[in-house]
């Protein structure tokens, strides 16, 4: 094996992602099934993301830029496992911390110290360590006097904190970040930012996605611009000077 295949940790290779989308309104299950059965169910087919080719190595901060719908979340579902392409592969050599859709991984019913147990199994950690590390992942986040609250009582910033520090409390080999960082504030913004710049030191490769094109330039090592499911640009800074005279 070559050094250069040793230090990619991520690797697109003419990744096609569709969608099928209805043409029709459906009301109801029952409606659906019956237009199923009488094959009246008739789909458009939605390209989301077309021939992406991509490599990302060990420890780079990469950030994705794009208009909404353009491809961004869609693309972190595929790195992440959550999604499999249409056509194509996407190899992935490590393992995966995803911060995408917030609160998903959360049980709105359950407090946020059930929660913490619940997420972290989620991601794969087991009950020992998340013991261990529970008052860790409860300073972090700041919710020390909220700990014991059902989380339908969050904010979505309340949320974020959470999930943020039980997903970053070991060191994954690939931290992929969908917008977290723009919720919360300035503050904690920061300590998010300290903490991604400590997992950088350590060897993790982080994927940005985020509409502040300040984050993304004083972050990143290199970004990709996304428009309309395919690649725009990839490069330095000079891909956030070019989106934003896009915009």
């Amino acid at each position: 094996m070559k050094l250069e295949d040793c230090m990619r940790v991520i690797t697109l290779s003419d990744v096609n992602m569709h969608f099928n989308m209805p043409k029709e309104k459906v009301s109801s299950l029952k409606e659906y099934l019956i237009k199923l059965m009488k094959g009246q169910l008739h789909y458009e087919k939605f390209v989301a993301l077309e021939n992406i080719n991509l490599e990302i190595k060990k420890g780079e901060v990469f950030g994705i830029v794009g208009l909404n719908g353009s491809g961004k979340s869609t693309l972190l579902k595929l790195i992440a496992g959550i999604l499999s392409p249409t056509y194509g592969t996407v190899s992935v050599n490590g393992t995966v911390a995803p911060l995408i859709e917030l609160g998903a991984g959360f049980d709105p019913d359950l407090t946020a110290r059930e929660n913490i147990y619940l997420n972290g199994s989620v991601l794969g950690f087991p009950r020992k360590m998340i013991n261990r590390h529970f008052d860790e992942i409860v300073a972090f986040s700041e919710m020390e006097d909220f700990i014991d609250v059902p989380m339908k009582n969050y904010s979505s910033g309340m949320i974020a904190r959470v999930a943020f520090a039980i997903a970053t409390i070991v060191k994954s080999d690939i931290l992929i970040v969908d917008e977290i960082l723009a919720v919360g504030d300035f503050r904690f913004q920061e300590k998010c930012e300290a903490r991604i710049a400590h997992l950088m030191s350590g060897g993790t490769t982080v994927i940005i996605v985020s509409h502040s094109i300040d984050q993304i330039e004083r972050l990143c090592n290199r970004v990709m611009w996304l428009e309309r499911g395919q690649v725009r640009m990839i490069g330095g800074k000079e891909v956030c000077k070019a989106y934003s005279g896009a915009d």
